[in-house]
């Protein structure tokens, strides 16, 4: 089998990637605002705050776990999400470091 395109790039090009693509869909980033406001596990009342569909809802939700970016845990009959802080932390040092690079062309190029 042949590689994959993630294969010809660096991990940190990877993380970076993948970390972006928490911030690729406004849902996302409601939810994960959502779950900062709150500042405890959230269980099911997402699809009111929100405002879209059970289904919709979980896989944005499903997303950011598999990102590792929340957490969740099963408490009865529902699931309970959290932001995860060690992820988020790492996530926020990759990123801050990221968009720290300076512009240092000199002149205009194009």
């Amino acid at each position: 089998m042949g590689l994959t395109k993630s294969e010809l790039f660096t991990e940190r090009q990877n993380e970076i990637a993948l970390f972006a693509k928490a911030f690729s869909h406004p849902a996302r980033v409601a939810i994960l605002e959502h779950l900062f406001q709150m500042d405890t596990c959230v269980c099911g009342d997402l699809v009111t705050q929100i405002g879209l569909a059970q289904p919709t809802i979980s896989q944005h939700l499903k997303e950011l776990k598999q990102l590792g970016l929340i957490k969740g845990n099963i408490e009865g009959t529902s699931v309970c999400y959290c932001i995860h802080r060690e992820n988020w932390n790492k996530m926020k040092q990759i990123l801050n470091d990221f968009f720290d690079h300076e512009v240092t062309t000199k002149g205009e190029c194009c």
